[in-house]
């Protein structure tokens, strides 16, 4: 791997930078791959992908490194939302968090720049079940990814929307946390994506300096006072990362927040941020900095304009073979059946009214002539009614279904019933006389006919 001369000139005098080193971790050609682990779900240790020596990541409670990068595609604890693959320096967000703000609290948290979903599942399980989170992307193909994302790690008290950064100015004081995964000049990845080498270059960075001011300036007047500002890249580059950090502080009013840090680590402290080197960490380039905004005010009083449409006491009746009530209060759009967790239903009812919302607590499925067609988000939640019947597969079986093949379990058990491997839910299937109708989604389906 070449990497330009303009680049290494460009960042040549940044804190922690050792050309030799630099240059040398890169010609190697060395992938590291990581996963960070779902505590929501259950299963033996033994199941996942091989770790790797050093096995846990420092910063990250639930995250490892793997020996080797297996076939995730092949592997049912995958689909079946078990753990997530996540590159292992943007794991320190997890401290970013733990070290600035009380966690048992309830929180509103927004992850601005959300896709594909690494942080927002991240953020997800380590704030409290009573905490609420808005994930956002800006690009709808991308918001659809990060959709299936947040579904597949069985959240509930997560809101997905597909707005512009400064359609949360409206939002005026309304989060406790917002994290700014920022879009950059990716150098930081140069290693995982070598392509994106070439289409780096000084004028992309000071472009993409500027759409970060900006991203930054549109998103601050929605958190409170006292709120906590995480802001993150991916690149090695001063004008993306130390520049933006003196921008908030000198433009913005923004007091830097500094982190405590093992000696271990090898993070490199730099302009009131932390630098990842791929030559002193585990892990790629990255960037992160954390703030507390000085002024503004208290989390405004919400207030929705309409209330939403409640499933009538017949239809809530219709629901208890499929799921648990509690504190839930079931929402209908057309036939849609949406449960939102009862503490946070005027929040999504206002939020529904300002934002694009794209998903919304979990999606029970649709009502259709007296009865319910289940939807894959139940099955993948929590709120799953677990006395339903359930087939569990071998792990052929288990991919033959993700493939959307025909499979004839050997089980009496009729009607719908969940698929599962090793205790984990996949998705739903109606057994008939015969025969299975698969309602694993085709847009989720595996592929290929079996690795590479």
């Amino acid at each position: 791997m070449t990497l330009p001369r303009s680049f290494i000139h460009s960042i040549q005098n940044t804190r922690g930078f050792n050309q030799e080193a630099f240059e040398e971790i890169h010609s190697l050609g060395k992938q590291i791959t990581s996963i960070r682990i779902n505590p929501s779900k259950s299963f033996e240790s033994s199941l996942i992908p091989p770790l790797g020596s050093g096995g846990g990541i420092a910063w990250s409670e639930q995250g490892y490194y793997l020996a080797t990068r297996p076939s995730f595609t092949f592997d049912p604890l995958f689909h079946a939302g078990c753990y997530y693959v996540q590159e292992a320096s943007s794991m320190f967000l997890e401290q970013a968090l733990k070290q600035t703000v009380d966690l048992s609290k309830p929180l509103k948290v927004l992850d601005l720049c959300a896709a594909p979903g690494g942080k927002s599942t991240h953020i997800q399980s380590i704030i409290s079940e009573d905490s609420l989170l808005v994930s956002n992307e800006v690009i709808r193909s991308r918001a659809k990814i990060l959709k299936d994302n947040i579904i597949k790690w069985g959240c509930e008290n997560v809101v997905v929307t597909n707005n512009d950064p400064k359609d949360f100015a409206k939002l005026e004081n309304y989060f406790d946390v917002i994290v700014v995964d920022a879009p950059c000049s990716g150098s930081g990845l140069f290693r995982r994506e070598p392509e994106s080498i070439k289409e780096w270059s000084e004028n992309n960075v000071q472009l993409c300096s500027q759409r970060q001011q900006r991203i930054l300036a549109d998103v601050l007047p929605a958190l409170k006072e006292g709120g906590l500002l995480v802001y993150s890249t991916c690149s090695y580059s001063k004008e993306e990362d130390e520049d933006i950090v003196d921008w908030l502080v000198n433009e913005c009013s923004m007091l830097k927040t500094q982190l405590s840090l093992s000696n271990v680590w090898g993070i490199i402290e730099s302009g009131g941020g932390y630098r990842f080197w791929p030559d002193k960490v585990r892990g790629e380039g990255f960037f992160l900095a954390c703030f507390q905004k000085k002024n503004g005010g208290d989390s405004r009083t919400i207030k929705a304009k309409k209330k939403p449409i409640l499933l009538t006491k017949i239809e809530i009746a219709m629901l208890m073979k499929w799921v648990e009530l509690d504190d839930k209060v079931f929402i209908k759009h057309e036939n849609t059946v949406y449960a939102w967790p009862a503490k946070w239903v005027d929040e999504f009812s206002f939020l529904l009214e300002h934002l694009r919302l794209v998903y919304s607590g979990v999606l029970v499925g649709e009502l259709m002539r007296d009865k319910l067609i289940p939807d894959h988000a139940l099955a993948m939640s929590k709120i799953y009614n677990h006395s339903l019947p359930n087939v569990s597969f071998s792990k052929q079986e288990a991919i033959m279904y993700l493939q959307r093949k025909d499979l004839y379990p050997q089980t009496d058990k009729k009607g719908w019933c969940l698929a599962s491997f090793e205790g984990n839910n996949l998705g739903w299937m109606n057994i008939l006389q015969g025969r299975m109708n698969n309602y694993y989604p085709k847009s989720l389906r595996i592929l290929k006919e079996s690795p590479e």
